[in-house]
C-alpha cells in the first residue's frame, strides 16, 4: 500500500476534483451558454477546469515550500526532493495560469480562440491594459519565477523569501471573482486570500509527504507527520473561519442555502468537516500508534498500522479533491447576493469613495459598539494569545516560573490591537482624519507599550523545544531573526527612534498616505504593519526584556525618549495649526456634513496629547528599571565585600548589559563551600549550610534580570539554559533540599548522587540513569539535550559545557562512604577524573 499510495493518492485527488467540478458546473449553471456573445463550450468549461489546475499547482508549490522551510532538514535527501515537488507544481501553475488567461479573454470578449494576428493583438491589449488580464499575467509570471527559484535556491533562509513570493502569487486570484464585486470588498478579498493560502499549505503539504515517502523511512515519517499536523490544524481553523466569512458575504440569509450556490457551499462544508475528522484521527491516534511501533523494531502490527495510515491518506486526498472541485464550480456559480458593479447612482459620495455603506453618526458610544471585522488581524491576535498562553503554561508545568503580569500585558495588547483593526476606529478611519490618527497613535504607542513587556522572544526561546535534526522550527527561526544583521540594524536605539519619528513625516507628507486610504487591501495592511513594527522597536529599545544587540544606559534612554517625543509633539502641533487639508479630494469630499479641516486639527491634537500618555508610562518604566538596576548593583557589591573582605573594583554602570551568568563565571568562589574546596561538613555531605546560603543569595540576584541576558550570535540560547538551572537551584533551596545529597530533586542543574544501579534521577528536562552491576555507568543530559557527563566503574570521567565542580567520594560498596574526598573543577568542555562515586554540581 505504501508504494500504491504514491500513485493512487494524487490520482484520486485529480479524478475526484474533475468529477466534482463537472457536476458542480452542471448543477449550478456555471457553464451554461451565454444569451449574447457566447464564447463557446471550450471557454465556458475550460476556465473553471484551468482554474482548478491553477489551484492544485499552487497547493503543491506552497505546501512543498512550507514543509521545506518548517519540517524538513537540509541535511537529508527529503529537502531536495520537496523543492523538486515545489518546482514541478509551480510549473503546472504557470502553464495553467497561461491557459486561464487565454480562456478568460475569450470568455469576457466572446472571441473564439484562433492564431490570427487580430486575436493576438486583442489578447496583448487584454493582459497589458485590462485589470483582469494584468492579474492573470502577474500570476503566470510569479509562478514561472518560483519554478526557477525552487530549482536554483537551496539555502534554507533564502527559501523563506521564495515561499513569500509563492504566496504573493495568490493575491491577484483573491482580488478576482465574487470578491471583487462584493459590497464588503476588503473583507471578501482578505477572507478569500487567507482561504487560498492556508488551503494550499494544507493540501500541498499532504501531497508532498505522499510523494516523499521513499525518503521518509523509519521513524522519520512520524517526525515529519507530527510537524505537518500542526500546520494542518492551523490551516483547518483558518480555512473554516475564512470560508464561513466568505459564504456569509455571498449568501446573505439562511433561506438562500437551498439555492444552487448554497447547496454547493453546504457540500463543501461537509467535505471540510470530513477532512477535520480525518485530521483528528491521524493526530490523536495514528501518529501516536506509529511512533510507538517504530520505536520497537520488529513489533507486531507495524505493517498493519502503516497500511491503515496510507489508506486514510488516499481517502483524505479524495475528499480534498471534492472540496477543490466544488470550490472551482462555486467560482463560476451566481451568488444569491447580487453583486453591485454599476457604480450605484443613488449612493453618497462617501460610499462611492470607500465602497462601503455609511456607518452610524460617530459618537463616543459608536466607537465601542461598531465593528468591521478584519479577519487577518483577528486571526493573528487570536493565535498570538493562544500560543503565548500555551508557552507560559508549558513553562509552569515543567516547574519554571513566568510572571503573570507579562501574560496579562500581552493579552491586553493583542485585544487592543484587535479593537483598533476591527472596532470603531477601523469603521470611521476611512471617513474621519481624527479616527485615523487615533488608530495610528494606538498602533505606534499604546499597543507596543503593552506587548513589549510580554517578552515574546524570551518566552519562545524557553518554551519551544529545540530541533536536533537540522530543520528549523519556531524557536530556530525566531532566534535566527533576532540575531540577524538586519535585526541588529533596525533594533539599534538610534535607528529605531529615527524610524519611529521620521516615518510620521514621510508617511503623511508623501503619496503613502493616499495609497493606504485608496487601497484598503494592501496599502492599509502595510500601514498597520509599519506603524506597529516601528512602535514596537522604539519601545523595545527603551524598556524591552527580549535580547537585542545593544542597549543604551538608562540616562541616555530617557534622553532618547524625550528627544523623540519632542519631534512627535511637533508633528501634532504642525497638523493642529495647519490650514491645508490633507487628501482634500478624499476627506474633503465625503459629504457627511463634518468640517474636514476642523476634524483634521482634532487629529493633530490627538497626535500631540493622547500620544504623550504612553510617553509618561515609558518614562516611569525606564526610571523604575534604572532604580532596580542600581539596587541590584549595590547588593552585588555588598556580597563581593562580604566574601572577599574588600570592595568590588568593577565600576557601576547604569543600564549595564553584563550578564548575571558572566558574573557567576567570573567569580567561581561564590559557589564554593566556606572551606574553599567543597569538603563535606558531615558524613555523606559535600556542602554545608554556608554553601547553600550563598547559592540561594547568588541565584536570587541573578534571577532578577535573567531575561536581559544578551550574548553573541547564539549566546542567548546558552544564557537561557543557564538561567533555567539557576531557577531550579532557587526552588531546591527554598524547599530545604540538600543540593548534593537528594537523589530525587526538583531539577537542580546536573546535580546527582545516585548510589545503586537502575536508579533514574529525573529533574525537569534533565535525567540521569545508572545501569549495570557491580560497575556503575551514569549519564546526565542537560535541558538542551547535550550530554553533561558520564562515569563508569570506580573512575569517574566527566565533561561539561559549563564550568563544573565535581566532588568524588571514595567508597568500597554501593553506599557512599566518606573515607576520602577529591575535588576537581573543570572548564567547559574539559574532563575530570576521580575515584569512587561521583556527584556533580554545575557552576552557572
Amino acid at each position: 500500500m505504501t508504494r500504491s499510495a504514491r500513485v493512487f493518492g494524487p490520482a484520486a485527488l485529480v479524478a475526484v476534483a474533475l468529477i466534482a467540478t463537472t457536476v458542480g458546473l452542471a448543477y449550478g449553471g456555471g457553464a451554461d451558454p451565454y444569451p449574447i456573445q457566447d464564447p463557446g463550450p471550450v471557454a465556458r468549461w475550460g476556465v473553471p477546469v484551468a482554474k482548478l489546475f491553477v489551484n492544485l499547482g499552487a497547493a503543491g508549490m506552497i505546501g512543498a515550500l512550507v514543509l521545506a522551510v518548517w519540517a524538513l532538514s537540509p541535511k537529508r535527501r527529503e529537502f531536495g526532493l520537496a523543492l523538486d515537488v515545489a518546482a514541478a507544481s509551480a510549473a503546472v501553475m504557470a502553464v495553467a495560469s497561461a491557459a486561464t488567461t487565454v480562456l478568460t479573454f475569450s470568455l469576457v470578449t466572446g472571441a473564439e480562440f484562433s492564431f490570427t494576428d487580430r486575436f493576438g493583438q486583442q489578447l496583448g491589449q487584454f493582459v497589458t491594459a485590462i485589470e483582469l488580464g494584468q492579474a492573470w499575467l502577474a500570476t503566470t509570471l510569479i509562478a514561472a519565477a518560483v519554478t526557477v527559484l525552487a530549482f536554483a535556491v537551496r539555502n534554507h533562509t533564502a527559501l523563506v523569501f521564495v515561499t513569500a513570493l509563492a504566496l504573493v502569487a495568490l493575491l491577484p486570484m483573491a482580488q478576482q471573482g465574487h470578491a471583487a464585486g462584493s459590497s464588503g470588498h476588503t473583507e471578501a478579498v482578505v477572507a478569500l486570500g487567507l482561504h487560498l493560502a492556508l488551503a494550499a499549505a494544507w493540501l500541498g503539504g499532504l501531497i508532498t509527504i505522499v510523494l516523499l515517502k521513499p525518503a521518509l523511512g523509519g521513524d522519520r515519517l512520524v517526525v515529519v507527520l507530527g510537524r505537518y499536523s500542526t500546520v494542518a490544524l492551523i490551516a483547518f481553523v483558518v480555512v473554516a473561519i475564512s470560508g464561513y466569512a466568505s459564504a456569509a458575504l455571498r449568501i446573505g440569509t439562511l433561506d438562500q442555502l437551498v439555492s444552487p450556490y448554497g447547496v454547493l457551499v453546504v457540500l463543501k462544508v461537509a467535505a471540510l468537516i470530513a477532512l477535520g475528522l480525518f485530521g483528528a484521527v491521524q493526530r490523536r491516534f495514528m501518529i501516536g500508534r506509529m511512533a510507538k511501533l517504530t520505536a520497537r523494531p520488529g513489533a507486531t502490527g507495524t505493517q498493519s498500522a502503516t497500511r491503515t495510515f496510507w489508506l486514510l491518506v488516499v481517502v483524505e486526498l479524495a475528499f480534498m479533491g471534492l472540496a477543490s472541485g466544488v470550490a472551482a464550480a462555486l467560482a463560476r456559480t451566481a451568488t444569491p447576493v447580487t453583486e453591485d458593479t454599476s457604480g450605484g447612482l443613488a449612493r453618497t459620495p462617501a460610499e462611492i469613495l470607500t465602497g462601503e455603506p455609511l456607518p452610524p453618526w460617530p459618537d463616543g458610544w459608536s466607537y465601542l459598539t461598531e465593528w468591521r471585522p478584519d479577519l487577518l488581524w483577528l486571526l493573528a491576535c487570536g493565535f498570538g494569545i493562544f500560543f503565548y498562553v500555551a508557552g507560559a503554561v508549558r513553562l509552569r508545568r515543567r516547574g519554571d516560573r513566568w510572571p503573570i503580569y507579562r501574560t496579562v500585558l500581552w493579552v491586553a495588547g493583542l485585544v487592543l490591537l484587535a479593537w483598533v483593526t476591527s472596532g470603531g476606529v477601523a469603521v470611521y478611519e476611512q471617513y474621519l482624519f481624527s479616527a485615523h490618527m487615533l488608530g495610528h497613535m494606538m498602533l505606534t504607542m499604546a499597543v507596543p507599550v503593552l506587548l513589549v513587556p510580554g517578552a515574546p522572544v524570551t518566552l519562545a526561546a524557553r518554551a519551544i523545544h529545540p530541533r536536533k535534526d537540522g530543520s528549523r522550527g519556531g524557536r530556530e527561526w525566531i532566534l535566527l531573526a533576532v540575531h540577524s544583521r538586519f535585526a541588529g540594524v533596525i533594533a539599534n536605539p538610534i535607528v529605531a527612534a529615527v524610524l519611529f519619528a521620521g516615518s510620521l513625516w514621510v508617511f503623511y507628507y508623501s503619496g503613502l498616505f493616499r495609497w493606504s486610504m485608496e487601497d484598503h487591501v494592501i496599502g492599509h495592511q502595510w500601514m498597520v504593519v509599519h506603524f506597529l513594527i516601528t512602535g514596537y522597536l522604539f519601545v523595545q529599545s527603551l524598556i524591552g526584556i527580549d535580547p537585542v544587540p545593544y542597549r543604551l544606559p538608562y540616562p541616555f534612554r530617557l534622553l532618547l525618549l524625550l528627544g523623540t517625543m519632542a519631534f512627535h509633539a511637533f508633528f501634532g502641533l504642525a497638523i493642529m495649526v495647519g490650514t491645508g487639508l490633507m487628501l482634500a479630494d478624499w476627506y474633503g469630499a465625503m459629504g457627511w456634513g463634518i468640517d474636514a479641516l476642523a476634524d483634521q486639527q482634532v487629529g493633530g491634537g490627538i497626535a500631540w496629547s493622547i500620544g504623550e500618555i504612553p510617553t509618561v508610562a515609558l518614562a516611569i518604566a525606564v526610571a523604575v528599571q534604572w532604580s532596580r538596576s542600581d539596587a541590584k548593583e549595590s547588593r552585588r557589591r555588598d556580597r563581593h565585600a562580604d566574601r572577599t573582605g574588600r570592595p568590588s573594583s568593577r565600576p557601576t554602570t547604569p543600564g549595564s548589559r553584563r550578564s548575571p551568568i558572566a558574573t557567576a563565571r567570573a567569580e567561581p568562589a561564590a559557589l564554593e563551600s566556606p572551606s574553599g574546596v567543597g569538603t563535606p561538613s558531615g558524613a555523606g555531605s559535600v556542602a554545608g549550610t554556608g554553601f547553600r546560603r550563598e547559592v540561594d543569595r547568588r541565584a536570587r540576584s541573578a534571577q532578577l534580570d535573567r531575561d536581559r541576558t544578551v550574548g553573541a550570535h547564539g549566546g542567548v540560547e546558552r544564557e537561557h539554559e543557564s538561567l533555567v538551572l539557576l531557577e531550579r537551584r532557587v526552588r531546591a533551596v527554598e524547599q530545604g533540599l540538600d543540593l548534593d545529597r537528594d537523589v530525587r530533586h526538583p531539577g537542580v542543574g546536573g546535580i546527582s548522587n545516585a548510589e545503586s544501579p537502575g536508579t533514574r534521577v529525573t529533574s525537569g528536562d534533565s535525567a540521569m540513569v545508572h545501569t549495570g552491576s557491580p560497575t556503575t555507568r551514569s549519564s546526565i543530559v542537560t535541558p538542551n539535550g547535550h550530554p553533561a557527563g558520564w562515569s563508569t566503574g570506580c573512575d569517574a570521567h566527566w565533561s561539561s559545557r559549563y564550568s563544573s565542580t565535581f566532588v568524588c567520594t571514595r567508597s568500597t560498596n554501593a553506599a557512599v562512604g566518606s573515607a576520602s574526598t577529591v575535588a576537581s573543577t573543570t572548564a567547559p568542555g574539559s574532563a575530570s577524573t576521580c575515584e569512587g562515586t561521583a556527584s556533580s554540581r554545575v557552576d552557572v
